[in-house]
């Protein structure tokens, strides 16, 4: 895959056909897009867990609501985090800190988080992570299951994920805005 198709950055956000209870209007932050594969953490999922309750430290420097979000179905015993550090590329990055696309990268959980105060404008912590195979992801944009737009430095930390889907597709342009008011049920019509 050539750098130009690389969604790297890029949301995806599930059309109302996409019926998978794992992706129902998920928004996903697409961390690694190439001809291996892609790998994304689904946005719009926050749990009732705490991230106090299991990263001692984090909470502090994540963003509310301070929980961690269900980033896909793949590997929920483990946790990644987001983060974006505000400067343009090509500055000296921060310790526990590698870019993945413009402004966002990820957090290395491992390192103490008082290398990173100061140095993060927001962070998020997910459970697991939703994956892609080689090609699979290509064939899912091309059944249709997935809109790709660009995302917004909001996006990542929106404070009231449960409204993500709708403002995401409400912004877009042309047909994609009416979309935000497709209804959940559409058989209740």
């Amino acid at each position: 895959m050539t750098p130009a198709l690389s969604h790297t950055g890029r949301l995806l956000v599930a059309t109302p056909l996409l019926t998978d209870p794992n992706f129902v209007r998920a928004v996903v932050l697409l961390l690694d897009h190439d001809a291996q594969g892609a790998l994304g953490v689904v946005l719009n999922r926050p749990t009732p867990i705490e991230v106090a309750a299991v990263l001692d430290g984090w909470a502090d420097l994540a963003g509310r609501p301070s929980v961690v979000f269900q980033g896909g179905p793949v590997a929920l015993d483990s946790a990644l985090a987001v983060a974006v550090v505000p400067g343009e590329p090509g500055q000296a990055e921060p310790l526990g800190w590698r870019r993945v696309h413009g402004a966002i990268g990820l957090v290395d959980l491992e390192a103490p988080p008082e290398v990173l105060v100061g140095e993060l404008g927001g962070l998020r912590v997910f459970a697991g992570y939703a994956g892609w195979s080689p090609g699979q992801l290509e064939n899912e944009l091309a059944e249709g299951a997935w809109y790709v737009v660009d995302c917004e430095p909001g996006d990542i930390f929106c404070p009231e994920p449960e409204r993500l889907w709708r403002s995401v597709l409400r912004r877009q342009r042309g047909p994609l805005a009416m979309l935000a008011t497709y209804p959940d049920d559409p058989t209740l019509n």
